[in-house]
């Protein structure tokens, strides 16, 4: 089994391609020390390495992203033996799938907030995930978006300016309801 690694612009945060599905269409799941990851065996087992902090699972990659006082010349290989031999034994990657949390939106706001999310979902979205993240959708309110980052995404030193310049500026300009865009952590 052979797995590329790519960089992501987060540099506490590589990209990890198993030349396979992870999450295939179910959607993503995200993981930070700490979490229940009990429902992911795969998660479990990365988390548990020593010097990493988050790990998320796209449609066919893996982020992983370490504590800044940790080396990827040192983490890169025991991820890559993690992972492989997580495949190869031929186990779940997650046992149930989604997001728990509801999203928070006045049901008058319902034909903006479908305009967002297609937005989010055909522009936004895809070059997230080319980077090795996600974007999702969490409110509309008072004219806020308010949108959650996962994975390379995640504490990433240009993710804020990607929101406030890359996606509040188009949400603004296609959907006149949107007056701004805020990141929230849940």
């Amino acid at each position: 089994m052979f797995i590329e690694t790519e960089s992501t612009p987060n540099p506490a945060t590589l990209k990890f391609l198993p030349g396979r599905d992870v999450m295939g269409q179910a959607g993503t799941a995200d993981f930070v020390v700490g979490d229940d990851a009990s429902r992911s065996p795969l998660a479990t087992r990365l988390l548990a390495l020593e010097g990493v902090a988050r790990v998320f699972f796209g449609a066919d990659f893996i982020t992983v992203t370490k504590f800044d006082t940790t080396e990827w010349q040192a983490l890169r290989p025991q991820v890559l033996g993690a992972v492989m031999e997580h495949f190869l034994a031929e186990l779940p990657v997650i046992e149930g799938v989604g997001e728990d949390a509801a999203e928070d939106f006045d049901p008058a706001d319902a034909e903006a907030v479908a305009q967002i999310k297609e937005l989010l979902d055909q522009r936004v979205r895809p070059a997230v995930a080319g980077d090795g993240g996600d974007i999702v959708f969490r409110g509309f309110r008072d004219g806020i978006v308010k949108l959650k980052m996962q994975g390379a995404c995640s504490g990433c030193p240009s993710s804020r300016a990607t929101l406030k310049h890359g996606v509040e500026n188009m949400l603004r300009h296609y959907v006149p309801e949107v007056m701004g865009v805020e990141q929230v952590e849940a």
